[in-house]
């Protein structure tokens, strides 16, 4: 219905007070200024300026008629704005996908200096369990992933940068009978105790499991936070990451325990969907550094 000359010419007026200092501002004749607005006056079928001597003032239908004026200017502005950014790779959104055996306190740091660089960019961070981290780049529901663990599970379409090994720990509550043996403990003694595990958030990939011998009963939580519980409540056994387990120990909650089996490092990644980056994964990517930072910020 009106243009973005329009617009313009009415916010110019507005804000002048006459069509001669209007004429001024935007390099036209006061003619072709009061011409344009009377036509959208007509359209609209109201006055938006009373006319007075060498000036005119808004009426309140002018005054309203200018503030959505002000509104669509800027909303115009802006959709010109985003679409070139689009030309130019920008996304609105990036998308980072963390497995849950990361260091939650690296990511407070990494969301402040992101949107320190990328006021206008949002960040979308979903915690993952396991499989569920590759489930995640595969089905697009995350341009990055940190922490990814183990073997990659997926066939082309995807980089990596090694994060360094990530270690478990046999863990056991202060006041578990198992506690009270000596020596590295085998399967047939720790069997009978359920085994705590993180339920792998795998949608379509097949689901891995923490740590459980054959035949042995589960308690399945969803997070590290949750296995920190029960844990220490004695309701069972298991592994857990190093730099989890550590804290835990030393303040006398868990006891570590040796196994006659001890569970193997588990390898870890940061990862990243193939093909053009935006401007912020491309960030994002060189702010992660190399594998020797990436493992002592996010594993050590």
């Amino acid at each position: 219905m009106f243009s973005n000359h329009d617009l313009i010419v009415i916010d110019t007026v507005a804000r002048r007070g006459s069509f001669s200092a209007a004429a001024e501002e935007l390099h036209k004749v006061p003619s072709a200024i009061s011409y344009t607005v009377k036509l959208i006056e007509d359209k609209l079928e109201v006055l938006l300026f009373k006319r007075l001597h060498r000036r005119v003032q808004l009426t309140p239908a002018g005054e309203y008629f200018v503030v959505q004026a002000r509104s669509l200017l800027k909303q115009m502005s802006e959709v010109k704005m985003q679409t070139q950014r689009v030309a130019n790779g920008w996304q609105s959104s990036v998308s980072i996908a963390l497995d849950t055996v990361v260091r939650e306190a690296s990511v407070n740091q990494l969301v402040a200096d992101f949107y320190q660089q990328f006021p206008d960019v949002e960040l979308l961070l979903t915690m993952e369990v396991f499989n569920g981290v590759w489930d995640a780049l595969v089905d697009n529901r995350a341009d990055i992933a940190i922490g990814a663990t183990a073997a990659v599970p997926i066939t082309g379409g995807v980089s990596y940068r090694p994060m360094g090994e990530l270690s478990w720990d046999f863990v056991v509550s202060s006041e578990h009978p198992l506690t009270k043996l000596d020596g590295p403990l085998s399967d047939q003694q720790v069997i009978d105790f359920p085994s705590i595990c993180l339920e792998d958030s795998a949608r379509a990939l097949p689901k891995r499991t923490t740590w459980l011998l054959n035949n042995q009963r589960r308690l399945v939580v969803p997070n590290w936070h949750s296995a920190e519980q029960v844990f220490i409540a004695g309701l069972g056994i298991g592994v857990m990451p190093t730099h989890r387990a550590t804290p835990l120990i030393e303040k006398g909650l868990l006891v570590k325990k040796e196994l006659v089996n001890n569970p193997e490092n588990s390898p870890c990644c940061l990862a990243w969907r193939d093909g053009d980056l935006a401007p912020a994964i491309r960030w994002l990517l060189s702010y992660l550094g190399d594998s020797e930072k990436l493992h002592q910020q996010w594993l050590a």
